[in-house]
């Protein structure tokens, strides 16, 4: 007796401890953890947000000093267009336009023949008289229209980017072009507008053209590169704006904000590494750490103080237990046999736990027995039903039916809008059988309905009415969808099988589908 005692006094005690120390240690664990990633996606997401409203911000910045600076182009082609044949007023307009805002690298007029007229600084003025065979030029010349050029090397071998507008005389005759360089290796207001990355964390900003060429990036030796092997770059081209987490060309895990000039197609992309991001979750963690740590030593005490108390009336029982010959030993269990009535409230609460327990494994054996997509019984609800059926000799008819053409509408529109008809089929079928009917999807596009008790009259008239009712009810985006069915009667009393009625429903349907679809046929020898 003594060594039970000891035994279950200090193995309770300790179990419970041991069980509450595990519990509340896998409570932090699990709210450390939880912490960290619902704080990690949130950084992310203000990050990729962040980023993809600065892109936003600098794309329409970049936009707004295209529109301006092609105006300025324009006033002074409205004046070019009187005076192309004065050299020293062409100059002095080059100049001006060089002055006003510091804007471009270079400004310069083009005949109709591709013959430069005047140009800005001096140090390019020995090109006057030359005829310009530059992609950006002869671009100029052909288009003859307001042009932001592609990226293209100038004589001069720098990387340009030209912005032209065409010159017209007062009867509308083509003189040529007034336009301006943007020298995409060198200093500009293009680059000041752009700029460093707010954070200072690694962050940093590019623009790309439609061909994946660098115009602008934080390493000047990129710049006039094509970027490859990049995800998001390649789908600039057909995408507004947005977010990715991308790898970039030197394989740093990012997160980037993107938006795309409208007038030229340039994508502006916005990024900063992705371990940058996520650096204060440290900090955030230890101080978690720090809060947590003091609560949980004090929930320590607190669970060995609740272990103590529960272990005492199992003391005090098994005093009880060891003291039957002494007085007062009554008493004494009565006030245990109180106790036992707490016991008996455990097990009623275990009872009630079971009962849950129960109810979801039924749940679970429901979901067995149900087809996902359309909440419909499945072939193993449609044999335990027929089981059922057959051993109660209760007649039933089967209706088997399935859209016709269903292959058309998964090939047309796709097998998520052939999922959609599906569903929609299934709420059709609820709609139109009686109460005890059983519902079920034995395959793709293939349903059964199970009538118990059912006449061969009834089961048709119930094959109509929903075959109407598909018929009938448009389905979005496939619009009418038809159904074809076929029915057979089992009797109790026959030489049948379940399965040898099923198998007779299909071949009515299959003749069905012969006929022309979209009707419902009894089998033969039953109508």
């Amino acid at each position: 007796m003594p060594h039970a005692k000891k035994g279950l006094r200090l193995d309770l005690r300790t179990l419970i401890l041991v069980l509450c120390a595990l519990t509340a240690v896998v409570m932090l664990l699990t709210s450390y953890f939880a912490s960290y990633r619902v704080q990690r996606q949130l950084l992310i997401d203000h990050a990729l947000e962040a980023n993809r409203v600065y892109a936003a911000k600098l794309a329409s910045i970049t936009e707004t000093f295209l529109g301006s600076t092609l105006q300025q182009l324009a006033v002074s082609a409205q004046l070019q267009g009187q005076r192309l044949d004065e050299p020293m007023a062409l100059q002095a307009e080059t100049e001006r336009l060089m002055q006003q805002g510091n804007v471009f690298n270079s400004v310069f007029v083009v005949d109709a023949q591709g013959v430069l007229r005047a140009i800005s600084p001096a140090p390019l003025r020995k090109m006057l008289g030359t005829r310009l065979q530059t992609p950006g030029a002869l671009e100029a010349l052909r288009e003859r229209q307001t042009l932001v050029s592609m990226p293209f090397l100038s004589v001069a071998d720098n990387l340009v980017v030209a912005l032209s507008q065409p010159i017209f005389d007062s009867h509308g005759k083509y003189l040529g072009y007034v336009g301006g360089s943007l020298y995409l290796r060198e200093q500009n207001i293009f680059n000041s507008l752009l700029g460093e990355h707010f954070y200072k964390d690694g962050s940093y900003l590019y623009v790309v053209d439609r061909n994946r060429r660098l115009l602008y990036h934080p390493n000047a030796q990129r710049v006039g590169t094509l970027v490859k092997g990049n995800i998001l770059v390649d789908q600039l081209a057909t995408l507004n704006s947005g977010t990715q987490q991308v790898v970039n060309s030197d394989g740093v895990e990012m997160l980037a904000g993107f938006a795309t000039v409208p007038s030229t197609g340039w994508g502006v992309v916005a990024q900063q590494p992705l371990a940058q991001t996520v650096v204060p979750l440290r900090q955030l963690i230890l101080d978690v750490i720090d809060i947590s740590v003091p609560l949980a030593l004090a929930g320590s005490l607190a669970l060995w103080w609740l272990a103590l108390a529960i272990t005492r009336p199992l003391w005090q029982l098994a005093a009880g237990a060891r003291a039957l010959d002494r007085v007062g030993t009554a008493a004494h269990l009565h006030q245990v046999r109180a106790w036992y009535f707490e016991a008996a409230e455990l097990k009623r609460a275990l009872l009630f736990g079971l009962n849950l327990l129960q109810e979801r494994i039924g749940r679970l054996r429901q979901d067995a027995q149900t087809d996902p997509l359309t909440g419909l019984g499945n072939r193993r609800s449609l044999e335990l039903s027929l089981a059922q059926l057959e051993a109660e000799g209760r007649d039933f008819c089967a209706v088997v039916l399935d859209v016709d053409h269903f292959k058309r509408i998964n090939d047309g529109h796709g097998h998520d809008i052939g999922d959609q008809v599906l569903r929609r089929l299934a709420e059709l079928m609820r709609g139109c059988c009686r109460e005890g009917d059983v519902l079920c999807r034995t395959g793709g596009e293939e349903f059964l309905m199970l009538l118990p008790g059912a006449s061969l009259e009834v089961a048709t008239s119930v094959a109509q009415r929903l075959r109407l009712c598909v018929q009938d009810t448009p389905i979005e985006p496939v619009g009418a969808v038809t159904v074809s069915l076929g029915i057979a009667h089992w009797q109790a009393t026959g030489t049948d099988t379940p399965a040898d009625t099923l198998s007779r429903a299909d071949r009515a349907l299959y003749a069905a589908k012969q006929d022309g679809r979209n009707r419902v046929k009894v089998a033969p020898g039953e109508a």
